[in-house]
């Protein structure tokens, strides 16, 4: 006799514990890329070039993989490979110090391809979620599942920093081998108990509706979603942009000596513990109120390079959980948003488009925030302000529209 289906919130914490492992990975390495790439000779605008990069990468490519899943249906296969590139490439790290002079470029490019497996997954993991979390309320169901993933994002760096502590970062990238294939051990299980996660959510999981086939590079390119996914997609993504990565903060408790090496990790892991809490918080709030409350995200943006960039290391500190806190909203409810704005069949497609157009600012964003930081954290603090004036007035404007689009209708 088959085993009863598990209930909607039992597959929603299994896909929480499954991010929880897999960020223990790469969060864990995250943690310390400014200070890994500074230790092979990288200088800030390198540092910013990799991270904003591979975050772009992270992103834009969802752009491909998001169609590949709608078309195919290999939501499964695509997800199982993309925590798998995750899992192999971030302990390959720890041999970048033996490579001498190549050391930089071989961690620069497993770091990139790490970054890949997140594209590959991504969309895919958000569609099979979003179905499920259709049962409980988008805005918990990804809340909570944002929750666990941080609590990955926490103990990641908290064991990489005990390492570095009586080792060294590289044998920190080492040890997160073992995190790597308990995400494995767990996502395969449940690929076997849940093999269609659909079954959770009333809305069909059907073709393009009508029968339209669109072209590849159509559907790539996001024909078909609405002017308000658009709109909502580019305000988010100043956001994004703007938001300068922990490799340039990191970096810069480094090299001013605010804090010892060591301590980077549990810097970061302390804005994790933030961004769980913000997601769980504004997910519960979103669902109750809407998405008036991510109008918070660009004020916090705005706030980060201000304070995480200066000398004083209480105001440091106050920037780190500004960034954790936007962190949480951008990777929760913005996503809930998305699918309450498109249709069940064109999720991945949608998500992927959404992260594509996240990626051209991230990568923008992760180049010229290196740059100012080396000759003008003024001008940085300028730039950084004036873009999310911009975010902030735009996705007032789109949240107005949608909802007087909800009453017409």
């Amino acid at each position: 006799m088959s085993r009863p289906a598990p209930t909607a919130w039992r597959v929603v914490w299994w896909f929480g514990f499954v991010s929880l492992a897999a960020d223990m990975v790469y969060e864990g390495a995250r943690s310390v890329y400014g200070p890994l790439l500074a230790a092979l000779g990288a200088s800030a605008v390198v540092v910013g070039l990799v991270t904003g990069a591979g975050e772009a990468v992270a992103l834009v490519l969802r752009l491909a993989f998001g169609p590949i899943a709608d078309r195919t249906g290999r939501y499964w296969s695509l997800t199982i490979v993309g925590y798998g590139l995750t899992a192999v490439c971030v302990p390959l790290i720890a041999l970048a110090p033996r490579l001498g002079a190549a050391g930089v470029a071989f961690a620069a490019t497993l770091i990139l391809l790490e970054r890949l497996g997140k594209a590959v997954r991504s969309p895919s993991k958000s569609a099979l979620l979003a179905h499920v979390a259709a049962a409980v309320g988008r805005g918990r169901g990804f809340g909570v599942h944002k929750a666990l993933d941080q609590v990955g994002a926490f103990a990641g760096p908290l064991l990489v920093a005990a390492v570095v502590a009586v080792a060294s970062i590289w044998w920190g990238m080492a040890v997160l081998a073992v995190p790597g294939a308990v995400a494995m051990v767990l996502l395969l299980t449940l690929r076997r108990r849940v093999p269609d996660p659909a079954v959770y959510d009333a809305q069909p999981s059907a073709a393009t509706p009508g029968g339209e086939r669109r072209g590849w590079w159509a559907e790539a390119v996001g024909a078909g979603l609405s002017g308000d996914f658009f709109r909502y997609a580019v305000a988010a993504s100043l956001t994004t942009g703007a938001l300068v990565t922990f490799g340039i903060i990191g970096y810069h408790l480094t090299v001013e000596g605010l804090v010892p090496v060591a301590a980077v990790p549990v810097v970061y892991a302390a804005a994790m513990a933030v961004e769980a809490l913000a997601a769980l918080l504004v997910g519960s709030v979103y669902d109750r109120t809407g998405t008036r409350v991510l109008l918070v995200v660009p004020v916090l943006v705005a706030l980060v390079p201000a304070l995480a960039l200066g000398p004083a290391p209480v105001a440091v500190l106050a920037g780190v959980v500004a960034w954790g806190f936007a962190q949480g909203v951008q990777d929760s409810t913005v996503k809930a948003v998305v699918a309450d704005l498109v249709e069940a069949p064109r999720r991945a497609t949608a998500y992927g488009v959404f992260a594509g157009i996240q990626g051209m600012f991230a990568v923008v964003g992760g180049v010229g925030a290196g740059w100012l930081y080396e000759r003008s954290l003024l001008a940085l603090v300028a730039v950084v302000a004036v873009t999310q004036a911009v975010a902030l007035a735009l996705l007032a404007d789109t949240f107005r529209r949608s909802a007087r689009l909800r009453r017409a209708g």
